[in-house]
């Protein structure tokens, strides 16, 4: 099998949301330090990988390669605007052979059923950035876990992976960065 590199990234509150009630990014989750960071890490990436709903909501203007999980996909399909796979139909393995056979980095940006689904398939990193001091009520957590009080630092922190150092990306907000890494896999 080819090298794949599985990147996570999410910016959360500090109540570990990455999106309100109704499954929208609420402006306080906005950062344009963030933005341009995440955008550099996709432009490194060779496949986004990312739910329906997050497909619909995102336009791709610079058509990066994409990989949308959906029950309606049949296993792996090309449709037009990307690929399309159902992880129920076929395992990740042998998705993203066809899709990257040369290998690469993966770029996972969420929703929250992705982002726990390549929680069991594993990460190299998990890129959590945080807009410290906010706070979104009754919001969509990053991963599964965090609802029942535990935070996005234990949750990546129980499946093996290791923070780096946090590091400022915007003072006014403050917004921080901390890349998460597995230590028993290449990152």
């Amino acid at each position: 099998m080819p090298t794949v590199e599985i990147h996570g990234y999410a910016i959360v509150s500090d109540n570990d949301c990455i999106a309100d009630e109704a499954g929208r990014t609420p402006d306080i989750l906005r950062n344009d330090a963030d933005w341009a960071y995440f955008q550099a890490e996709l432009n490194r990436s060779a496949v986004t990988v990312l739910g329906r709903l997050g497909h619909e909501a995102n336009p791709n203007p610079k058509g990066r390669l994409r990989m949308i999980l959906s029950s309606s996909a049949s296993g792996l399909e090309r449709r037009a605007d990307s690929w399309w796979w159902n992880p129920e139909a076929l395992p990740w393995d042998q998705a993203i052979c066809t899709v990257l056979p040369d290998g690469g980095r993966v770029a996972v940006p969420g929703g929250r059923r992705v982002f726990d689904l390549f929680l069991a398939i594993g990460y190299d990193a998990f890129h959590l950035t945080r807009a410290e001091g906010t706070l979104v009520p009754n919001g969509v957590t990053v991963f599964s876990g965090c609802r029942e009080g535990v935070s996005a630092e234990a949750v990546l922190s129980e499946r093996g992976l290791r923070a780096d150092d946090r590091r400022i990306l915007d003072p006014a907000g403050p917004v921080s960065l901390t890349i998460w890494r597995n230590g028993h896999r290449n990152s």
